[in-house]
C-alpha cells in the first residue's frame, strides 16, 4: 500500500518536470523563432535574447542551423561566436578557435563590424589561455583597431574597446610588465564605468589587483580582489567567484595564512569542478598544493599539484606546468629527494624557456609601436582636415568673432565699473561705520561726565587724584583719535585702551568695581589683530547694565585663551543683575537712550574677517544659580587668528 502511494507520487513529480521542461522548450523555441523570423540586425537586441543560452550548447547549435537555414547571417555569425565562448569555458579551444573563426568570416562576409570586433576579441582570448602571445596579440590589436575607427560608438563598440584593452593588459601580465598592464587595465576599467558593465568591472579589479600582487603590494591587491568579488556576486557569475576566491587564497598563502588560505580554497573545490573550466580549477589545484607545501603537508601537496598537473599536461597549459613543476622541484627539496628536485626544476626552466618571454616582449612592443604609429598617422589626417574647416569657418564666421570681441570688450567695461561703484560704495560704508563708531567712543555724556568727575577731585583738593585722573583721560583720548585713523591694533594696545576706559569709568562708581585681566602664557597679544576699541561696549554694558543697578561686590573678568591654532576666546564675564532684569529696568526709564555700540562692533567685526578663513563668533550667555536666580552675564567672543 504504502509503495503504491510513494510511486503514485513520484510519477505525479516527474510528470510534473516534464511539463515544466516542455514549457521551458516551448519559451525558448518560441524565442529562437520569433528572433529568426525577425531577422534583426540589433547586437544588443540579439545578445538579450540568446546570451541566456550560453551554457545550453544544444539550444546554440540549433539556432546556428536554424539561422543558417532561413539565411539569418546576423544571428548565425552571434550565435558562432557565443558557441566559440561555450567551447572556451569547458576547456575545448580547438573547436572554440574553429567557431571563432567562422563567426569572423561571416561577419565580415555581410559587414557586421560589431560582431566581427567581438569575435577577434575571442580568439585572442583563446589563444592567450593556450600561451600562444603573439597570435592573441594580433588578434586583440586587429580588433582595436577596426573598433577605434567606428563611429559613433554603439555600447557593443564600447565593450569590445575595453575587452581588446584588458587583454592586452593581460599579455603584459604574462610578460611581467604589470605597470603597463595596469595602465591598460584603468582604461579598460573607465569604458566599463562608462557603459555599466558589472562584468567587465569585475574583470579588471581583478586584473588589476593580480598586477598589484606581482608587485608585492599584497593590501592594495586583497581590496581589488574584493571589489571585483563583490560585483562577480551582484551578478552571480560563479566563474567569477571562483576566480576571485582562488586569488585571495594566493594572497593568503604570501602573507603566510596558509590555513585560512586552505580553508577558502577547499570551500570553493566544488564549484570550480562543477564549472567545467579546466584553466581555472587547474590553478585552485596547484594553489592548493602549494599551500598544503607551506603547512608541510607534504602529501596533500604532491595530491593536489599532481592533480593539476595532469590538467596542465591534458590541456597543455604551458604557464602553469611552468608554475607547477617549479612547486614540485621544492616539494621534492623538501622531502630530500635531489634527483626529482632536480628534473622538476629542469623541466620547469624548458618551460619557462619555451614560453619565450623576452622576445614575445619585443614581438608585443613591436605591435604596440606600430599600432600607435597607425593611430597617430589617422589622427594627423583627422587634424588636417578639421584645419580645412576651421579655415572655412573662419572665414565664415570673422564678423560674428569682431562682434563678440566688441561686446565682450563692453561687458568688461560695464563689468568694472560696477565693480568700482561696489568698492567706492563699500569703502563709504567704512569710513561711516569709523565714524559712528568714533562719536559712540567719544559720547558727549561720557566726555561730560569723567571731566566732572575729575573736577570734584579738584574741588575737594584731591590734586594727586585729579592729576592722575586727568592723565588717564588725556591719555584715553589721544588714543580713541589715535584708533579712529587704524582699521586694527594689536591685542596689547586694546587691552591698554580698555584699562584706561575702565578707569575713568570707574571714579563714577567710587572705584568700586573690580577688573581683571587674565591671559593665557601661550598667547603673544602683540601679534594678534583685531579691529580698534571692539571690546569698549562688552564693558560698557557690563558697567551701565550689568553693574550700575547691583548691591555688593561688582567684578568684570576678562579672559582671553586660545583654544586652537585657528581662533581665539575673549570672555567678558560679570557678576550684575543680568540681562532680563536690566531690560526691565530699562523699559521703566522716562528718557531711553537707543544704544547703536553693539551693532556697530558686530558690523565692524563682519568687515574685519571678510578676508579671513575662518569667521568670528558672538555669544551672550546668562548665567544662573541653582535658583535659576540671574548671577551675571558672559560674552564670548571668538576671533580668527589666521
Amino acid at each position: 500500500m504504502f509503495k503504491s502511494k510513494f510511486l503514485i507520487h513520484l510519477c505525479g513529480l516527474i510528470a510534473t518536470l516534464l511539463s515544466v521542461v516542455c514549457l521551458n522548450a516551448q519559451q525558448r523555441n518560441f524565442n529562437i523563432d520569433s528572433l529568426i523570423n525577425s531577422k534583426t540586425k540589433n547586437y544588443q537586441a540579439v545578445s538579450k535574447l540568446l546570451k541566456p543560452y550560453s551554457r545550453d550548447s544544444l539550444t546554440i547549435s540549433t539556432f546556428i542551423n536554424d539561422s543558417q537555414k532561413n539565411e539569418y547571417s546576423f544571428g548565425q555569425a552571434y550565435a558562432l561566436n557565443l558557441m566559440g565562448i561555450y567551447c572556451r569555458n569547458t576547456s575545448q579551444y580547438n573547436k572554440a578557435i574553429d567557431f571563432h573563426n567562422q563567426s569572423v568570416k561571416t561577419a565580415r562576409a555581410n559587414k557586421y563590424t560589431d560582431i566581427e570586433i567581438a569575435a577577434l576579441n575571442m580568439l585572442g582570448v583563446v589563444y592567450r589561455r593556450t600561451d600562444a602571445v603573439r597570435t592573441a596579440l594580433d588578434y586583440h590589436k586587429e580588433a582595436l583597431t577596426i573598433a577605434e575607427k567606428v563611429n559613433p560608438r554603439t555600447e557593443p563598440i564600447k565593450k569590445s574597446i575595453a575587452v581588446s584593452l584588458n587583454s592586452m593588459g593581460n599579455i603584459y601580465l604574462a610578460l611581467d610588465q604589470y605597470e603597463i598592464a595596469i595602465e591598460r587595465f584603468s582604461k579598460s576599467l573607465k569604458i566599463e564605468k562608462e557603459v555599466d558593465n558589472k562584468l567587465g568591472l569585475a574583470i579588471n579589479y581583478h586584473n588589476i589587483g593580480y598586477a598589484k600582487e606581482a608587485l608585492g603590494k599584497l593590501d592594495e591587491a586583497l581590496e581589488y580582489y574584493k571589489k571585483s568579488l563583490e560585483y562577480n556576486t551582484e551578478i552571480n557569475s560563479k566563474l567569477g567567484k571562483v576566480i576571485c576566491n582562488s586569488s585571495i587564497g594566493a594572497v593568503l598563502i604570501k602573507e603566510n595564512k596558509s590555513e585560512e588560505a586552505i580553508t577558502l580554497m577547499t570551500s570553493i573545490l566544488k564549484e570550480a569542478k562543477e564549472l567545467r573550466d579546466k584553466f581555472h580549477l587547474t590553478g585552485v589545484y596547484s594553489s592548493l598544493g602549494w599551500a598544503y607545501l607551506k603547512t608541510a603537508d607534504y602529501k596533500k601537496s604532491k595530491y593536489y599539484l599532481n592533480k593539476s598537473q595532469e590538467l596542465a599536461l591534458e590541456y597543455n597549459f604551458k604557464s602553469s606546468l611552468e608554475e607547477n613543476y617549479r612547486y614540485l622541484a621544492s616539494l621534492a627539496e623538501k622531502e630530500k629527494d635531489y634527483k626529482n628536485a632536480y628534473e622538476y626544476t629542469q623541466l620547469s626552466r624548458n618551460f619557462s624557456d619555451e614560453l619565450n618571454k623576452e622576445q614575445n616582449f619585443q614581438y608585443v612592443n613591436d605591435i604596440i609601436v606600430k599600432y600607435d604609429t597607425e593611430k597617430i598617422n589617422d589622427k594627423l589626417k583627422s587634424i588636417e582636415q578639421e584645419r580645412e574647416i576651421e579655415k572655412l569657418n573662419y572665414r565664415k564666421n570673422k564678423n560674428i568673432l569682431i562682434a563678440s570681441c566688441l561686446i565682450l570688450f563692453f561687458i568688461i567695461v560695464i563689468s568694472y565699473i560696477l565693480y568700482r561703484q561696489r568698492l567706492l560704495k563699500n569703502e563709504k560704508r567704512i569710513l561711516t561705520l569709523e565714524q559712528d563708531i568714533l562719536r559712540s567712543q567719544m559720547n558727549p555724556h561720557f566726555v561730560f561726565n569723567s571731566l566732572n568727575s575729575i573736577k570734584q577731585y579738584i574741588i575737594t583738593n584731591e590734586q594727586k587724584n585729579a592729576v592722575y585722573y586727568l592723565n588717564k583721560f588725556a591719555k584715553l583720548m589721544r588714543k580713541i583719535l589715535e584708533a579712529s585713523k587704524t582699521k586694527e591694533v594689536s591685542l596689547a594696545e586694546e587691552l591698554e585702551t580698555i584699562e584706561l576706559y575702565f578707569s575713568i569709568e570707574n571714579i563714577r562708581f567710587s572705584n568700586e568695581v573690580v577688573f581683571n585681566i587674565y591671559v593665557n602664557e601661550n598667547i603673544d597679544l602683540h601679534s594678534i589683530r583685531l579691529p580698534s576699541l571692539v571690546l569698549q561696549p562688552f564693558i560698557e554694558n557690563a558697567i551701565w547694565h550689568g553693574l550700575s543697578s547691583k548691591k555688593g561686590d561688582k567684578i568684570i573678568d576678562l579672559e582671553i585663551t586660545k583654544e586652537s591654532n585657528d581662533y581665539i576666546s575673549i570672555n567678558i564675564t560679570d557678576n550684575g543683575i543680568g540681562r532680563e532684569q536690566s531690560a526691565r529696568i530699562k523699559e521703566n526709564k522716562v528718557i531711553k537712550r537707543k544704544s547703536l555700540g553693539l551693532s556697530l562692533t558686530k558690523e565692524r567685526l563682519t568687515n574685519f574677517v571678510k578676508d579671513y578663513r575662518n569667521k568670528f563668533s558672538l555669544k551672550f550667555v546668562d548665567l544662573k544659580d541653582s535658583n535659576n536666580v540671574s548671577t551675571g552675564t558672559k560674552v564670548i567672543l571668538e576671533l580668527p587668528i589666521k
